[in-house]
């Protein structure tokens, strides 16, 4: 049967009828979502701000923990005319101040509406409880609960890092995840780890009576959300060690950095000057005052500093000597106050003379390592110096240097070692030589490297030639690590080359004052430490004090990396700073023919020394 046109507009128009009914039927009673729209005029949602995670230290002491306070809400169009003065006193602010705010709301009305806005930020309890007691007096405020950050334990400033307020551009950098008002880690730990700390914000939501007074729950608290706690989080740090590596470094310019060699957890990184705790927990009030710093307090020089490793990194070099087979450990080398090559001469102290590899290392001899790089870059094996060049620029990079080591704190710099391509364009292919480089025997020149590079070293070394990632987390129940923290580096140099220079960096501590070594104030009787002195040349002003060690010798607990800027000869602060962490990490103590020595570095000032741009 065919329809006619009269039917077929009449099921057109049932058809459409029906779908618009079903659609009502949609909206009104299966999905809540327009009908809270059109009752938004109506409700209240009240932010409930999670507790932020805790840091431990990796013995479970608490670095960074939480204490409550209260932000002061105010919805303006709920503001009735109260008591300034009597406000103002319970709230320690001034009439003036009260004033401008309401004044600000009032020309942004219609932008607010019946928004709540915050007027003071983070009230301690003892004030928000006066203006509780009172809070009747008040219509239109309102308290609002939200956890800061609290510091237990004097460490670490730096490496914990601050949380303050979002701002624009880091709004704009997360999109969708904060609002104007929220809280952020901005550096430090509490940058790096912001996912894990936060948490999830909750609400409750209230509605609003015809008079635009909060009467109840909305819908009995059904659609309320509770906040999710931020996670815990375990950090590879020894609180005490940090607190005491401070110490250590205390009116000094510089770095010093502890890593357990057989984790690559990092033990201590210690940045100095550094930022007090108590600055941290009241970042802004400080922050003017710490960013003005000519020393720059929030620089963090453990992973952010390029310096010259000086002579430390003469153990790289040999170590590469060593694999390259272009000398033995008992190949002896002349060195007559330095290294002469045509009218030129790279000097280096008084010492016996010739010497062997270990005791190249006890002496730190700079001309024997000139003999090795010289030979490294005119092996004859390699077709020409760029490709010697190069080959050495691998193994150095092996140690992980002129790289990111990888770890999981922010802010690492990669450091420098020059290739070929370099030189090339600094004096033209052809234009160089083993000669005209010389100075990168001895750990100057073109390198550069952070203490976090430095201490990587010294782990790399007491392991006999491999390394952890260094990193700052520990597996917890909350948070787990990247697996790539738990994996062997190994650097190009055969294992079985290693224990000579463990044996040179043992004499160097331990051969006894007067025999040459030139660490014997790192000595502690029993604790068998194997160090390394560094001078780096400095030519803007006193030269930087280094050293390295890691103790014991067999088995070893620690690795440590001092960076003194203008601290002069490594044996003169360096070492003894290094020697003091790890006496102190390994013993609970410092024997008491040692405590002089602690003084003098507890005491010592040589911010003096340092140029800063003011």
């Amino acid at each position: 049967m065919k329809l006619n046109r009269e039917n077929r507009l009449l099921i057109g128009l049932c058809t459409a009828a029906a779908i618009l009914i079903a659609k009502l039927f949609s909206i009104q009673i299966l999905d809540d979502k327009y009908k809270m729209d059109a009752e938004n005029n109506s409700m209240v949602y009240s932010t409930i701000y999670p507790t932020r995670g805790i840091i431990h230290d990796r013995n479970g002491d608490i670095l960074v923990g939480n204490k409550v306070a209260y932000d002061l809400l105010v919805t303006p169009k709920e503001v009735e005319e109260f008591d300034t003065l009597a406000f103002c006193e319970v709230l320690d602010v001034t009439p003036e101040f009260v004033r401008e705010k309401m004044q600000e709301y009032h020309r942004n009305r219609r932008r607010i509406g019946y928004q709540s806005v915050v007027m003071l930020k983070q009230l301690p309890p003892e004030t928000y409880m006066k203006f509780a007691e009172l809070a009747y007096k008040f219509q239109g405020f309102r308290g609002q609960a939200r956890s800061i950050r609290e510091y237990p334990f004097n460490a670490g400033g730096n490496l914990l890092g601050y949380v303050s307020e979002v701002d624009a551009a880091y709004l704009a950098k997360h999109p969708g995840e904060y609002k104007s008002g929220d809280y952020a880690g901005k550096t430090g730990i509490e940058a790096a780890r912001e996912t894990e700390l936060r948490g999830e914000k909750g609400h409750n939501i209230w509605l609003r009576n015809s008079r635009n007074r909060i009467e109840s729950r909305y819908k009995d608290g059904e659609l309320d959300k509770e906040a999710v706690p931020g996670k815990d989080i375990t950090t590879t740090i020894d609180a005490e060690l940090q607190h005491y590596g401070q110490l250590l470094m205390a009116n000094k310019v510089g770095s010093l950095v502890a890593i357990e060699p057989s984790t690559g957890e990092i033990l201590t990184m210690v940045s100095s000057p550094g930022i007090d705790v108590e600055m941290l927990a009241d970042i802004g009030q400080h922050y003017k005052d710490i960013a003005s710093d000519p020393y720059k307090p929030m620089f963090n020089r453990a992973v952010q500093a390029s310096y010259p490793p000086g002579s430390v990194f003469k153990l790289v070099n040999g170590l590469i000597g060593l694999q390259e087979e272009v000398f033995t450990p008992n190949t002896m080398y002349p060195c007559s106050m330095g290294f002469h090559f045509g009218r030129n001469k790279l000097g280096c102290h008084a010492h016996k003379s010739p010497l062997n590899f270990e005791e190249s290392i006890m002496m730190s001899c700079n001309a024997y390592y000139c003999y090795i790089l010289r030979s490294l870059l005119e092996n004859s094996k390699y077709g020409s110096i760029d490709e010697a060049m190069d080959k050495w620029n691998e193994y150095v990079r092996s140690f992980g240097f002129g790289q990111k080591l990888g770890s999981d704190f922010p802010s690492e710099l990669g450091g420098n070692i020059p290739n070929s391509k370099y030189y090339n364009k600094v004096y033209r292919k052809g234009g160089w030589k083993a000669t005209t480089v010389i100075s990168l025997s001895i750990g100057q020149g073109e390198i550069g490297c952070t203490p976090l590079h430095l201490a990587n070293l010294c782990a790399t070394i007491a392991n006999r030639g491999f390394y952890y990632i260094p990193h700052i987390i520990k597996d917890s129940e909350h948070v787990e690590i990247d697996p790539k923290y738990k994996k062997k580096q190994y650097t190009m140099v055969d294992t079985t080359h290693f224990p000579k220079v463990v044996g040179g960096m043992y004499r160097a501590v331990n051969s006894g004052f007067g025999s040459g070594g030139t660490a014997s104030i790192a000595a502690v009787e029993g604790l068998e430490i194997c160090g390394k002195t560094g001078t780096a040349q400095n030519p803007h002003g006193h030269d930087h004090s280094v050293f390295i060690c890691f103790a014991p010798k067999d088995n070893p607990k620690i690795a440590v990396a001092a960076y003194v800027e203008n601290g002069g000869f490594g044996a003169t602060w360096a070492a003894p700073i290094a020697s003091l962490l790890t006496e102190m990490y390994l013993t609970g103590e410092i024997r008491e023919d040692r405590k002089p020595l602690e003084d003098r570095i507890l005491n010592g000032n040589l911010m003096d020394r340092v140029k800063v741009k003011k």
